[in-house]
């Protein structure tokens, strides 16, 4: 059985070891982003560009975060409840600032800040790491499952359909449904753990319980409360983006601008890539384009709603980081 302050063998490890690999990553992620969306501006013309971008003030700049800060807080919760439901005490604050704080590494590979929210917890709640992880699984399968119903409703009560929309909805309700049932989710990793010829023992065994230590958060009493903050939090964001599309002159509608959102989001997620880095822009450019909007605006849209978003949590985890580790060191002592 591991401490608290025992790493979770090979994640530790490798991100040591990798650490120059996985910021050579993300260098190369972020400029080929930064030539895409030139490449973008310069046949959209920057003038088009430029003049959506002169629509925006301060007052609407803060509407856009403080949306996005609403998606942050309700999601802090959530993890609060995921902590507390497992019988650690840690205050919410505390457990507010272990979630914040994680932003801060949002697009580094590896999930190395989920790592990290984990290290804090099981520090602060004095139990071993292995205790702690459930709660990593829980809110990424209540981020999915969030993403999935959101995804699914508005796509339902949008005016028409999004190319390939149906795909993506049905493997992202699939996942969900999977990621919230506990049993189902380690039949998957046993049926896995044969598949790839019963190497790994130790660590399909680790997934597998993980897997089952979900039950705790799988009562109508954690679950329910779970999915409708995911789904407030994520719909604040969408509704964040459908304002600014209306400020940019584009009305598409509600319903239809928060299933690009969203499903640009999962595209994102899709690839692999830490924040969704390339894939997410690339996929609200093109829907976005697909639907009429100039290419202009739908550049100038997409960099101001990913800045009011992913970039808005990583400077929220760089302010929350420290405050994080400081409380963390203080209950330690």
């Amino acid at each position: 059985m591991m401490s608290a302050d025992t790493p979770i063998p090979n994640l530790e490890k490798s991100a040591s070891r990798k650490g120059s690999r996985d910021r050579l990553i993300v260098a190369v992620l972020l400029v080929a982003l930064a030539v895409g969306l030139v490449g973008l501006a310069r046949s959209a013309q920057w003038d088009d560009i430029l003049s959506a971008l002169a629509r925006l003030g301060w007052h609407e700049i803060a509407i856009l975060l403080a949306l996005s800060l609403v998606n942050y807080v309700l999601r802090s919760v959530r993890w609060h409840l995921f902590a507390h439901s497992l019988g650690f005490t840690t205050p919410a604050a505390l457990n507010a600032s272990h979630y914040l704080g994680g932003f801060a590494m949002s697009v580094t590979p590896g999930r190395v800040g989920e790592f990290v929210r984990i290290r804090w917890l099981a520090r602060d709640a004095g139990v071993t790491l292995d205790r702690a992880f459930p709660v990593v699984l829980g809110d990424r399968a209540s981020d999915l499952a969030s993403l999935a119903i959101l995804l699914a409703t508005a796509l339902m009560l949008a005016t028409k359909g999004i190319e390939g929309a149906v795909f993506i909805t049905l493997l992202a309700l699939g996942a969900a449904f999977v990621a919230i049932h506990p049993r189902l989710l380690a039949s998957v990793v046993s049926t896995i753990y044969r598949v790839a010829g019963r190497r790994a023992p130790r660590l399909f065994a680790r997934l597998r319980r993980s897997a089952l230590s979900l039950e705790a958060f799988a009562k109508g009493g954690v679950l329910l409360p779970a999915l409708l903050l995911g789904m407030a939090g994520w719909a604040a964001e969408g509704y964040a983006f459908h304002l600014l599309l209306t400020w940019f002159g584009v009305d598409i509608g509600l319903w239809r601008a928060l299933a690009i959102f969203i499903f640009s989001t999962l595209a994102g997620g899709l690839t692999g890539a830490p924040g969704g880095l390339g894939g997410a822009e690339a996929a609200m450019v093109a829907l976005l384009s697909l639907d009429g909007t100039p290419l202009g605006v739908a550049v100038a849209a997409t960099a101001v709603i990913r800045v009011t978003t992913l970039w808005f949590a990583v400077a929220i985890g760089l302010v929350a980081f420290p405050l994080a580790e400081r409380a963390t060191f203080k209950r330690g002592k």
